[in-house]
């Protein structure tokens, strides 16, 4: 699910190319949710803002958006906002003519013009400096830019996809974002669930990594039943990106056929490891199940600040039965609400 980079005239600033529809893994509720707008969104040309912690797969949405649009035929230009400094983010969006300052030798497009009819995606949006977002919101409210040394206005034939790490709610109460950059970027948004909150969806990815780097030229290789016990159990804070990483790993550093808990650099519990003398099949399958309960609301919690009801929503119970839940594991919601 998590991006792959590559393809394209790459620069310093970003890489650009024309995309085909990639695949967002997961059958997840949550998750399936949260991109379930994709399609009408695609046919919009507003901007769109996405959310998630890192790891989470941002930058294929934004793929995907761009790959049902009807600018899909046009280039989709990634670029990180952490590398437009100050003394450059003018040059870096805008381009330059020739002569425009002391060693422009020759004329460059930006990335606007580089992007021309397809879509900017604009990666970590929460580390734009204070000029950058004054920049990027006058080209927001212009649809037009000019390049450093012309006199020629054009106009912005592109889509704005940004993507943030953090919510910018804080940022803006602090004076570190401004509330009219984040409202004019803001038009869609789409929030990408922690992959702990969709632990069903683990082995299905780690499947689908399995079969998208295994060799081709060799037999490819099964997950084991310590690997399998070991991915549902791990809490995966780098999320989706950890875990292809992850899978991508051992299946070069394997020492067997399959695949092990061991080769994954993960542990799991002893007493999940093999079954244990006096300790029935029933017993161990009970405790396997309480601890899959138990991570799992404790996920689900933490994404939700602890609300129960917005939590009971996305995971599809009814909130008296979440209740029950929570008692039994004697989770206190109070106890997310600071986080």
């Amino acid at each position: 699910m998590e991006p792959r980079i590559g393809g394209g005239a790459a620069t310093t600033f970003a890489r650009a190319r024309q995309v085909a529809s990639p695949p967002l893994v997961g059958n997840a509720r949550v998750f399936r949710e949260a991109i379930a707008p994709i399609p009408v969104i695609a046919r919009s040309a507003r901007p769109v803002l996405i959310g998630g912690e890192t790891g989470t797969g941002k930058e294929l949405v934004a793929r995907a958006i761009h790959a049902a649009s009807d600018r899909a035929n046009f280039p989709f230009v990634a670029v990180n906002c952490g590398s437009l400094v100050d003394t450059l983010v003018d040059d870096a969006l805008f381009g330059h003519e020739q002569g425009a300052f002391t060693d422009a030798r020759v004329k460059r497009e930006g990335l606007i013009a580089r992007a021309g009819g397809g879509t900017l995606f604009l990666d970590e949006l929460e580390a734009l400096s204070m000029k950058g977002q004054v920049t990027l919101l006058r080209v927001l409210e212009d649809d037009a830019f000019r390049a450093l040394g012309s006199s020629r206005l054009e106009q912005a034939n592109v889509r704005f996809v940004a993507a943030t790490n953090s919510p910018l709610e804080g940022a803006i109460k602090t004076g570190g974002f401004r509330a009219d950059l984040y409202y004019r970027l803001c038009v869609f948004a789409i929030n990408l669930p922690p992959l702990r909150s969709r632990p069903e969806d683990i082995l299905t990815l780690a499947q689908h990594f399995v079969l998208e780097h295994a060799p081709s030229d060799a037999p490819r290789p099964e997950l084991d039943e310590s690997a399998r016990r070991a991915l549902v159990h791990h809490q995966w804070p780098g999320n989706v990106r950890e875990l292809e990483n992850t899978i991508i790993r051992a299946i070069h550093l394997r020492k067997a056929a399959s695949i092990s808990a061991h080769d994954l650099g993960l542990s799991i519990d002893a007493a999940m490891t093999v079954p244990q003398s006096g300790r029935t099949f029933h017993a161990l399958k009970q405790e396997t199940i309480a601890t899959f309960e138990r991570r799992y609301l404790e996920g689900v919690m933490h994404e939700h600040r602890g609300n129960v009801t917005h939590a009971a929503l996305a995971t599809g119970k009814e909130r008296r039965e979440l209740g029950r839940l929570l008692k039994k594991h004697r989770i206190d919601p109070q106890s997310f609400r600071r986080l």
